[in-house]
């Protein structure tokens, strides 16, 4: 999520990190172990002025699935469960409303899992978590997992790209 947020004008940093579970100061083998209770998550700060909360949820919901308990793709376990931990209740009362608004829609054709909850606590991943894609594209696991999410967000929101 961090290569597709840091791309999108308004949003001021994105850092990777973990968060949702109790273990104090975990570390990524302790999170990739799945025993933490913490999920792998980045941390969004954006400028309302440039864009908008609803649109931050936007891409969230584009980029990857919200249908799939403790997975996304190929990565498996509680750490890779789709989470939304907001920092106020306003966003929280916000998501919540989004999400209803989904499955109102049908949107997706299977259920919507995607956990919703006040922020407690962030950890912030070691420094070769940060901008992992920028750092790694040509990784196999960049291309085949992080450059398809990018292609969709480059499809669905050229018109919030910083550089589309």
């Amino acid at each position: 999520m961090d290569a597709a947020y840091s791309r999108i004008k308004g949003v001021k940093s994105v850092i990777s990190g973990y968060a949702g579970g109790a273990k104090e100061n975990p570390t990524y083998e302790q999170v990739s172990m799945g025993n933490t209770g913490h999920a792998e998550v980045v941390r969004v700060e954006y400028d309302p002025r440039i864009i908008s909360y609803e649109d931050i949820l936007n891409i969230f919901f584009a980029v990857h699935d919200p249908t799939t308990l403790n997975r996304q793709g190929n990565d498996i376990g509680p750490q890779y469960r789709s989470i939304i931990l907001c920092d106020t209740q306003e966003s929280l009362d916000q998501t919540r409303e989004f999400i209803k608004k989904l499955k109102k829609e049908k949107i997706f054709s299977n259920p919507i899992v995607t956990e919703v909850k006040i922020l407690e606590k962030f950890y912030p991943a070691e420094d070769y978590h940060q901008k992992y894609f920028e750092k790694n594209p040509e990784l196999a696991y960049c291309q085949i997992v992080i450059s398809p999410k990018l292609s969709k967000l480059r499809q669905k929101f050229s018109h919030l790209l910083k550089n589309p």
